[in-house]
């Protein structure tokens, strides 16, 4: 059985190392907290992210990061795209990540901040990870929430990487009879599908939410389940338009799982945090005590949980702007996360631009 590093032992890095420890593999996974830390290796549960699910014994927590990552066969990194790069020069010391023989793969969904501005996540690692990783990390996506991994819902993953035999060994890490996982080759198209889905699924949960509002006038008796189905619609028509613009390579990227698949769950599901962030815009005021989107990405523990959307909205308005791409639901959910215009005033202009 195969060692296997973690970086990142929150709801999805969890359920993640319970899948492949489920298979007999021994898991180490790294965590900060040492509440975490007590929790997994004494009690046998991560009861902040995913309570009453319980883990194996061979799934194990360190809070020593070159220990979590060294020796290892495959590494996987889930920590959040705030904090993904600090977490990967923290590891470029380990003798096996200098020497190239840990497999990597990533699950963190967004873009990361570079001097020539927002940058995929895998082509920003490869800048920082010695040269034999170049081309050769695999990024992990797919319509699927941690709660429903972990208790062993069927579910479907794409293993998107640019060297063939990296796919297929994640891929066959991964999956058991209740997760399927299929390899793919457009690593930019599915990188940009998991990031930007995060956005439109802000938006489509402040929709969700106007449907009944009744503190705001005339909305019950305008938007309905087919105005959200319009919207995912277009939102996917944005997915792939900065898609092909960063260079994806397949257009069925985005009718597969990775593209209309991820977008759907994120959009509808309950579990999802950006569709829950949109509908708290509308029903409690989260945006309230925050001054603009800098100010919220700054004080975004004081949300209490972290929709990766409102840190990818800043770098796709960025994106949009930079390949002159008409992006105006993206482009809307930036100015309400800026503080620029109201969801409603948002939401009537768009669909009155559709006419």
């Amino acid at each position: 059985m195969a060692k296997i590093g973690i970086l990142g032992a929150g709801a999805w890095g969890t359920a993640v190392a319970k899948v492949i420890a489920d298979k007999g593999n021994d898991v180490l996974i790294w965590s900060h907290s040492k509440s975490a830390l007590e929790d997994i290796n004494v009690r046998h549960v991560n009861s902040r992210y995913l309570p009453e699910v319980a883990l194996p014994n061979n799934l194990q927590a360190c809070d020593d990061i070159i220990e979590t990552a060294n020796g290892k066969e495959y590494l996987i990194l889930a920590a959040p795209s705030l904090y993904l790069l600090d977490t990967v020069k923290q590891i470029l010391t380990a003798p096996s990540i200098r020497e190239g023989e840990t497999a990597i793969a990533v699950l963190t969904k967004g873009f990361l901040p570079s001097p020539k501005g927002p940058r995929l996540i895998l082509e920003t690692l490869e800048d920082y990870l010695p040269g034999f990783y170049r081309q050769s990390l695999v990024y992990i996506a797919g319509p699927s929430h941690a709660e429903e991994v972990s208790r062993g819902k069927i579910t479907g993953l794409i293993a998107a990487s640019e060297n063939a035999k990296n796919s297929i060994r994640f891929r066959d890490l991964l999956k058991s009879p209740r997760l399927l996982v299929f390899s793919s080759f457009d690593v930019r198209g599915v990188q940009v599908a998991a990031a930007a889905k995060n956005v439109i699924a802000i938006a489509f949960g402040m929709l969700d939410a106007l449907k009944t509002a009744k503190s705001y006038a005339g909305a019950e008796d305008m938007f309905g389940d087919g105005t959200e189905s319009l919207l995912l619609a277009a939102g996917l028509n944005e997915i792939q338009t900065l898609g092909k613009a960063m260079g994806a390579t397949h257009a069925e990227t985005f009718t597969s799982i990775s593209g209309v698949g991820d977008l759907d769950v994120t959009c509808r599901s309950v579990f999802g945090r950006n569709r829950r962030f949109g509908r708290e815009i509308i029903e409690k005021n989260i945006m309230g005590p925050f001054i603009n989107l800098d100010d919220l990405i700054a004080r975004i523990a004081e949300v209490g949980y972290l929709p990766e959307g409102v840190v990818a909205a800043r770098y796709v308005k960025a994106l949009a702007e930079k390949f002159k791409l008409k992006m105006p639901i993206s482009t809307g959910l930036y100015q309400i996360l800026n503080r620029e215009t109201e969801p409603e005033d948002f939401l009537r202009s768009f669909l009155k631009g559709m006419e």
